[in-house]
């Protein structure tokens, strides 16, 4: 350890790399942070924080500095059913807006408060591979800077934090459970034009599923989801294909027909799966740990959250509070319990599938409840389990 010239090297400093290692460094530990990127930079995203993200952020002393980037903030979450229209806060009082920044934006806040908590962060730095010590462990990072040397760096633990294709994950052969495949696959861009007045607004279909939020300068991200199976032939006319979806709700088709699109369409499908987030000498964080469809767009928060109690359990570690081993395995315990009730959610309704009688029945139940289709919004912003939702409002069960 004495050798090391950091505590940790975090590779990929977005969503979950940047604030691990900010609150590391507030911590007083020694930080390198690479990313092949340079920033601000974009990057594939719904960029929506559900409360429990912007309640991240807030902590972190964060919040206020989204906020003054004219990011506008989301009060309601409204789904379109077609046989009924379903509108609900999807916060707390405590914690009432969800908001939808550009990864621009984001991501440079974020890597600017962990340089300004003290982390080292080396923009345009490619990871080449890992170096590997006694036994196996890993003990640092080779790759090039921006000037093109090789370097090598070492440390007590390198943190996985580069995303669902996780180079560090792939290095250390981190085993997959609860692997699922891809179910759905969307595209989005962005217009102009279309105001939404701080509100989520979600079409559901049989089979298909189209949306649009706010986001920065004036700007409204617009996407629409079609079911994995059928990827072949929405790729042979993809920009067709997205724009007939809007077609299912007319006077929406009709609102984006009088918007202007202002960048290209982009899109993807994610596969669905559990990585073993520790190992000796290293972790994961974020989507290099834990990956889902991004149909209930949780990927931002599920990062901040999984970047506090990873930052956590390496405390405990670097400290020598408790031993690494043990320290890690809470801290997989905890994300896991975290995340498998969103990750079951997610599951269920990326297969875009037609509503079932009963729970048609329950979503007709509540129209016009408005505690009710705010417990509904809820569920969909991970503030509030599908099971407790059933439980305080299905008919069947209260009587």
């Amino acid at each position: 350890m004495g050798k090391s010239r950091y505590d940790v090297i975090v590779v990929g400093a977005r969503c979950a790399g940047a604030p691990t290692a900010m609150l590391l460094a507030r911590k007083g530990y020694r930080v390198l942070v690479v990313d092949r990127a340079t920033f601000p930079s974009d990057t594939l995203s719904t960029h929506l924080i559900h409360p429990p993200g912007v309640a991240a952020l807030r902590r972190w002393g964060l919040l206020d500095r989204l906020v003054a980037t004219g990011c506008p903030p989301i009060h309601t979450y409204e789904f379109d059913f077609g046989s009924l229209v379903l509108p609900g806060a999807p916060g707390t009082a405590d914690e009432p807006y969800a908001y939808a920044p550009r990864r621009t934006v984001l991501d440079e806040m974020l890597v600017g408060a962990a340089v300004e908590a003290g982390a080292e962060v080396r923009e345009g730095f490619t990871v080449s591979g890992l170096v590997l010590g006694e036994a196996g462990r890993v003990v640092g990072v080779r790759g090039r800077g921006s000037d093109g040397a090789e370097v090598t760096e070492r440390a007590w633990v390198v943190l996985g934090a580069d995303g669902l294709h996780s180079l560090v994950a792939r290095a250390v052969g981190a085993p997959q459970y609860n692997e699922n495949p891809k179910l759905m696959v969307g595209y989005y861009s962005y217009f102009s034009g279309l105001e939404m007045d701080g509100v989520f607004k979600a079409h559901s279909r049989p089979h298909r599923s189209f949306g649009a939020w706010p986001t920065h300068d004036g700007l409204t991200l617009v996407g629409g989801c079609w079911p994995f199976a059928e990827f072949g032939e929405i790729k042979k006319d993809i920009e067709g294909n997205y724009l007939k979806n809007f077609e299912l709700a007319p006077a929406w088709a009709e609102r984006v027909r009088g918007a202007r699109r202002e960048e290209r369409i982009v899109g993807a499908a994610l596969p669905n799966f559990f990585r073993k987030p520790f190992g000796p000498g290293w972790a994961l964080v974020g989507d290099a740990g834990y990956c889902k469809d991004f149909f209930t767009a949780q990927g931002i928060s599920d990062a901040f959250i999984s970047a506090e109690l990873c930052a956590g359990a390496l405390d405990e570690a670097l400290s020598g509070r408790q031993p690494f081993d043990t320290a890690m395995a809470g801290y997989r315990s905890a994300r896991d319990r975290h995340a498998q009730p969103v990750y079951d959610f997610t599951l269920q309704v990326s297969t875009l599938e037609p509503l079932s009688p009963e729970f048609e029945k329950l979503l007709e139940s509540i129209d016009g409840n408005q505690r009710a289709m705010d417990a509904f919004a809820q569920v969909n912003a991970g503030v509030l389990p599908m099971a407790q939702f059933f439980s305080d409002w299905d008919p069947s069960r209260t009587g």
